[in-house]
């Protein structure tokens, strides 16, 4: 691949993300980041063995209706930028002495990500149909076997889960930025060969002669 040293990859809650950046950062040899290690929006509203849903993210998502949700989830996502933005520059910078820098997360807003002016960068997104995440939510909350007030949570959270990517393809298309399709039953190895291949061929941030 080219002299790039981060590569960013975005894309909306439960679309694969995570798992696709930790193979491209294996395959390259650069550290792996989560855009949620900076600062977390309120967290999935379910259960896990690990996890309890605290309080405050039973309210949040209880509460507020579906276009407060992502004005919520946006404005949080605008105030956590110039820390994203300084992660970036810090690991593009000339005798750093750093690895490069695989950054996953909802986070990445592809309008902010377009305007970046840092060099050695390259971004991709990923997207998925919808019923794929609301899947891989449903297992991962037990959907079934959850309560209704559970249900109603995790119903909610999908319906911003969905927007969010419903705003972010629009934004991309417009951009004309590189997207790719995560849900095409393709492996981890696979979608991460893909995410490398657009970054290889990007002239600017996100964007190739074959932006899709």
């Amino acid at each position: 691949m080219r002299d790039v040293r981060v590569v960013l990859i975005g894309g909306t809650s439960n679309v694969g993300k995570s798992t696709v950046a930790q193979v491209v950062a294996e395959k390259l040899g650069f550290e792996c980041l989560s855009t949620d290690r900076l600062a977390r929006h309120p967290g999935r509203p379910w259960r896990t063995p690990e996890w309890e849903v605290p309080a405050h993210v039973s309210e949040h998502y209880g509460s507020l209706t579906v276009g407060e949700l992502i004005t919520s989830v946006l404005g949080h996502y605008e105030r956590l930028w110039p820390r994203i933005e300084e992660l970036i520059t810090a690991y593009t910078a000339e005798g750093s002495g750093r690895k490069g820098l695989v950054l996953e997360g909802s986070a990445l807003w592809p309008v902010r990500v377009a305007r970046l002016q840092v060099p050695r960068t390259a971004a991709v997104w990923l997207t998925t149909d919808d019923a794929l995440v609301r899947a891989r939510v449903h297992a991962a909350g037990r959907y079934e076997a959850a309560t209704s007030e559970e249900q109603h949570l995790m119903d909610k959270f999908l319906a911003r889960t969905e927007r969010y990517q419903t705003l972010t393809i629009d934004a991309i298309d417009r951009l004309g930025l590189d997207r790719i399709d995560a849900g095409g039953g393709q492996s981890a190895a696979e979608l991460a060969d893909t995410v490398l291949a657009a970054a290889d061929a990007q002239t600017t941030v996100g964007r190739s002669s074959a932006g899709r």
